[in-house]
């Protein structure tokens, strides 16, 4: 038998191969969860915001909601993905749906901004031990060519995730009242967790990594000074000494815990991996993307919502292009890596991305919703070219019991970059609405308290509400001012993610380890392999 035909041997125990497929499935529901939350939220805040409906949270509070729960995760990802490969990526993944589905219940149930915010945290700290579970669990029983379709298959559940998430919370939102978006997740939990006891076989690396407490408590210091700093900068300004003081003792700590970590015999984050060129290059794809989309999708509930006037499901149904292109071309990345190669794939995801934004700055309170659609169908195509070749590269780069630390640093990134962009894009929204809005707010009586008025285009109509015919004159400069906003943090969008572009391009090797070209008519050895012959 000629060696293209030759099938690969299986290196996954025979029954774990036969419900491989259902193993998927169950991993697809524990990242739904996790990922439905926050599409729900995006729909959400904008009631949220509101002082009638909901808590009357400002802008900077509800990016504390979005960030508390991101920092949490992001800085916890490293020890979940040591203490799977431990204790066992099974016992873990459990442990972390328990502890969503608590907090989900407290973050339904909470009555301030300052509740929501810190029970928001606590499902960071299960969300924490559910992501690195289910990628490390996948690459653990699916065969090395299986492998990039089903990291394809995972990365399309972020799809589903933004396409019922959404038009889900739309439907709760008309229903019922503001916590029923994080009710929703309490069934899901319950019905992963019954799926996990009795399909997924648990597994460990059999010689794990020592906790790092020091590196852990150090990362979530820095990340959560530089994002405090980053968004009280949108409501202070950037020169205040508040604002710069935070932000360089966030960067200080961030230098000394990259320091620490190359030190260290048991890093929680092994900085040696980022000397793979393939390896950097697709965790920088990863947070850039997920940098610019986040930055994004905050502000555009208000823009569907605040200034067009649609419903929360009408906003849901909206997002639907987005979601209905990643489950389209997500799967079916691999056949584009496997002919184009994952530099050029992943590149041109990024453009995509880049450039989808810069439509933005046409839109105003009366462009054709249609655009949107289009616009939103394109991000969504471009993100399904970046995120699972990018996600497959950096396993295939790391032997097969590291999989738990692989899976770590790839949602870490992504986390990371995604509460960046809240913070960084958030903070430019707020500073040029405050900016466009200040003279406006500043032509009424001065007997009318204002309050937070110019915090966020929410706060002003909600002010021009309760003020009646007095305050009509509001609602022009108001979403006209959101409109300025919103385009500048478009710019700010685009260009991250057309800097990622160049980072791939420039750094991404044309074929990742593993990958092999149509015509080469065999099956090489994945790098991951050839590594654990090393070790």
């Amino acid at each position: 038998m000629s060696s293209a035909n030759a099938t690969p041997a299986r290196t996954v125990d025979e029954h774990i191969h036969r419900r491989r497929w259902a193993i998927l499935g169950v991993m697809v529901i524990s990242l739904l969860v996790v990922v439905l939350d926050n599409s729900i939220l995006n729909v959400a805040i904008k009631t949220i915001a509101d002082p009638d409906k909901g808590l009357g949270a400002t802008q900077s509070q509800l990016q504390w909601a979005i960030n508390s729960y991101t920092l949490v995760f992001a800085g916890l990802l490293f020890t979940a993905g040591i203490l799977g490969d431990r204790f066992g990526r099974k016992r873990t993944l459990v442990f972390g749906m328990v502890i969503f589905g608590i907090a989900s219940l407290l973050s339904a149930y909470s009555q301030s901004p300052e509740q929501l915010i810190a029970a928001r945290a606590v499902m960071g700290f299960g969300g924490a031990f559910v992501m690195p579970a289910t990628l490390s669990i996948i690459s653990n029983v699916f065969e090395p060519h299986e492998r990039p379709k089903a990291i394809g298959i995972w990365s399309g559940a972020v799809g589903l995730a933004i396409a019922i998430g959404p038009i889900t919370g739309g439907v709760l939102l008309d229903h019922f009242w503001w916590g029923s978006v994080f009710l929703i997740n309490v069934p899901i939990v319950v019905v992963g967790i019954v799926a996990m006891l009795v399909l997924v076989p648990d597994s460990r690396d059999p010689n794990p990594g020592r906790l790092d407490p020091i590196g852990v408590a150090l990362s979530i210091a820095g990340l959560v000074s530089l994002v405090y700093g980053i968004i009280r900068g949108g409501d202070a300004g950037w020169s205040s000494p508040e604002v710069l003081g935070t932000i360089a003792v966030g960067l200080a700590i961030l230098v000394f815990f990259v320091w620490f970590e190359q030190r260290s015999d048991h890093p929680a984050l092994d900085v040696s991996f980022f000397r793979d060129r393939t390896f950097s290059a697709a965790a920088g794809a990863i947070g850039l993307v997920f940098f610019a989309l986040m930055g994004v999708t905050f502000f555009m509930a208000f823009y569907l919502q605040s200034v067009r006037g649609y419903s929360p499901l009408q906003t849901g149904l909206l997002l639907l292009p987005l979601a209905v292109a990643q489950l389209m071309f997500s799967a079916r990345s691999s056949v584009m890596v496997k002919r184009f190669g994952v530099r050029a794939v992943t590149t041109t995801g990024m453009v995509v991305v880049g450039l989808s934004f810069l439509v933005f700055l046409a839109m105003d309170r009366t462009s054709p919703i249609w655009i949107l659609c289009v616009v939103f169908f394109f991000q969504g195509a471009g993100m399904a070219h970046v995120m699972p070749p990018a996600t497959n590269a950096i396993m295939a780069s790391l032997p097969r019991e590291k999989a738990g630390a692989g899976s770590a640093v790839s949602n870490t990134v992504r986390q990371v970059g995604g509460a960046l962009g809240v913070a960084i894009l958030g903070s430019v929204l707020s500073s040029v609405y405050r900016d466009k809005i200040s003279d406006d707010l500043d032509k009424l009586p001065p007997n009318v308290p204002k309050g937070p008025a110019g915090d966020s285009v929410e706060a002003t109509l909600s002010l021009s509400h309760r003020l009646g015919e007095q305050g009509l004159g509001l609602v022009d400069p108001a979403k006209d001012g959101f409109i300025d906003a919103m385009h500048a943090a478009s710019i700010g969008s685009a260009v991250v993610a057309l800097i990622g572009a160049v980072v791939v391009f420039m750094w991404m090797p044309r074929r990742a380890g593993g990958q092999t070209a149509p015509e080469a008519g065999h099956s090489p050895k994945p790098a991951e392999e050839k590594r654990s012959a090393k070790v």
